[in-house]
């Protein structure tokens, strides 16, 4: 267990390159980008769907 976590290191310090700061930057956009466009996609579908409960529930008590 201890050579592979020696091993893990090793791997982490040789073989791993960081993005450099504008490819990280660009990176950093597009993921803010989507994470905003999936929230009002689900606050989206939640209305609707809280609309066509509503709907449902107000045929069925009347």
């Amino acid at each position: 267990m201890l050579t592979y976590i020696k091993e893990s290191f090793e791997e982490l310090r040789t073989n791993i390159t960081l993005p450099s700061k504008s490819e990280a930057s660009n990176l950093m956009v597009i993921v803010a980008v989507f994470s905003i466009l999936f929230a009002l996609a689900t606050w989206g579908v939640d209305s609707l769907f809280g609309y066509l409960i509503d709907i449902y529930f107000d045929k069925l008590i009347n």
